[in-house]
C-alpha cells in the first residue's frame, strides 16, 4: 500500500513540475505587444514588442477578417524563436521592388530612393530621381505590373514586393511564388485622407525612415485639418459633380470613398454622397444626369498630351453639354500626364484641399495658384 501512495505521490509531483514547467514556457511565450498608436487609419494596426514590429492590415473588403500579418524583424537581430503567425519581413528594405509610381514618390519624401531596386510601369512613373536612376540603370524597370518579367524580378533579389492588392484578383500570379515578402499596399481604401496618409508611417518602419514618416504626417495632418477649419461653417456649398463617362458607365466616388469625402472636407456639396460605397460607382449617362445636370462645379480628370478644352469634351460625347457645369463654362480639368495628382494626393492630401478650396470658395486662399486643377478653355 506504501509503494502505491509513494507512487502516486511521484505522479503527482511529476505532474506538477510539468504544469510549472508549461506554465513558465508559457508565459516566455507570452509576449505583450504595445501598440503603437494611430488616429486616422481604420485598416492598419500597429503593436510592437523589443523584438519586432507586427503590422495587421485588415481585409477592406471583409471587415470581419484580416488581409495580411507583417513580422518586421531587424535585419540586424537573430530571428525570434518564437513569432507570431505572418509573414516575416526583415528591416530596412534595403532592395525593394514598388509597383506603383505614388509609393516611389513617398519614398522620395522619405529620404529611401536608394532602397528601391527595381519599379513597375515606369512610364506612369513622374518621380524625377527614380525616372534619371533608371536611366543610369541604377533602378530596374521590370515592366508593366499586371504582367512583370519574372526573370528581371528574379535577378534583382528584392527583399520586399510593393504592391496594391484589389478585391478577386486571384493572387499575384508567379510573383506570388517566389519566397519574397509581398508588402499589401491597401492605404488607397481607407475612407479618409488622413487614414490614407497615416499610412506612410508603416512604410516608414518598412525602411527604417519612422523619424521621416511621423514628421512628414504631422505637417500633413497640421495642415489639412487647419484648411478644413477655413470651410467648416460655410454655408455656400457649391453642386460638385466629377469624372467623364467611361465606355457604357460613368465612374463616381461613393460617398464614403476618400474622394467623396474630400469634396465635402474642402466645403462643397458632393451630389453622389448618398452612394455608400467606398470605391468606385458604375451609374449611367442617365443616372449622372439626372442627379448632376444642375451641378455649379465639374472636376475631371484625364490623361492625354495636350489639355482638354470644352470643344474637345463635345466631340467626346454630346450630351456633355446638357450639364450647367459646361453651359456656364465651370470645369475645371486635372491632366494627369504632368501634373503629379496620383504621386501626391494620397500622402500629401492636404496640397489637393488648397486647390479644391480654391476652386469651391474662389475669396479664400487669395495667394493660393491653383497645383493640379486648370480651368478647360474653349
Amino acid at each position: 500500500m506504501k509503494n502505491i501512495l509513494l507512487s502516486a505521490n511521484i505522479v503527482i509531483i511529476v505532474l506538477l513540475l510539468s504544469a510549472c514547467s508549461g506554465r513558465s514556457k508559457t508565459s516566455s511565450l507570452s509576449v505583450v505587444e504595445d501598440t503603437i498608436p494611430l488616429k486616422y487609419a481604420e485598416n492598419l494596426l500597429l503593436t510592437q514588442t523589443e523584438d519586432y514590429i507586427v503590422a495587421r492590415l485588415k481585409n477592406p473588403w471583409d471587415s470581419t477578417g484580416w488581409l495580411r500579418t507583417y513580422i518586421l524583424v531587424d535585419k540586424d537581430k537573430p530571428i525570434p524563436a518564437h513569432l507570431p503567425e505572418g509573414t516575416v519581413v526583415r528591416t530596412p528594405l534595403d532592395r525593394s521592388l514598388v509597383y506603383t509610381a505614388v509609393h516611389c514618390s513617398l519614398l522620395e519624401r522619405l529620404g529611401a530612393i536608394s532602397q528601391i531596386a527595381g519599379v513597375c510601369d515606369l512610364n506612369y512613373i513622374q518621380t524625377a530621381s527614380v525616372v534619371e536612376k533608371c536611366k543610369q540603370g541604377l533602378i530596374a524597370d521590370v515592366g508593366m505590373s499586371l504582367d512583370p518579367d519574372i526573370e528581371k524580378v528574379i535577378d534583382l533579389h528584392p527583399d520586399g514586393i510593393l504592391l496594391c492588392p484589389f478585391e478577386n484578383s486571384g493572387g499575384f500570379g508567379r510573383i506570388g511564388k517566389l519566397d519574397i515578402p509581398i508588402i499589401e499596399c491597401a492605404d488607397y481604401m481607407e475612407t479618409s485622407a488622413l487614414g490614407c496618409a497615416e499610412w506612410m508611417r508603416f512604410y516608414g518602419l518598412l525602411f527604417h525612415r519612422t523619424a521621416e514618416a511621423d514628421s512628414i504626417f504631422q505637417e500633413v495632418e497640421r495642415n489639412y485639418n487647419s484648411l478644413k477649419l477655413l470651410v467648416a461653417n460655410r454655408t455656400d456649398k457649391p453642386k460638385v459633380m466629377c469624372e467623364l463617362k467611361t465606355g457604357s458607365a460613368w465612374y463616381v466616388p461613393g460617398g464614403n470613398s476618400t474622394t467623396g469625402r474630400f469634396y465635402s472636407e474642402a466645403g462643397g456639396e458632393y451630389l453622389f454622397a448618398d452612394y455608400q460605397q467606398s470605391g468606385a460607382v458604375p451609374l449611367s449617362f442617365e443616372t449622372v444626369f439626372d442627379k448632376a445636370q444642375k451641378a455649379d462645379v465639374w472636376l475631371i480628370k484625364y490623361n492625354q498630351p495636350t489639355d482638354k478644352t470644352y470643344s474637345e469634351l463635345e466631340k467626346d460625347y454630346a450630351p456633355y453639354v446638357g450639364f450647367r457645369a459646361f453651359k456656364e463654362r465651370n470645369i475645371y480639368g486635372c491632366n494627369t500626364a504632368y501634373r503629379t495628382y496620383y504621386e501626391d494626393f494620397p500622402f500629401h492630401p492636404d496640397l489637393l484641399l488648397k486647390d479644391l478650396i480654391k476652386i469651391f470658395h474662389p475669396t479664400l486662399l487669395p495667394e493660393h495658384t491653383l497645383k493640379y486643377y486648370t480651368k478647360l478653355t474653349e
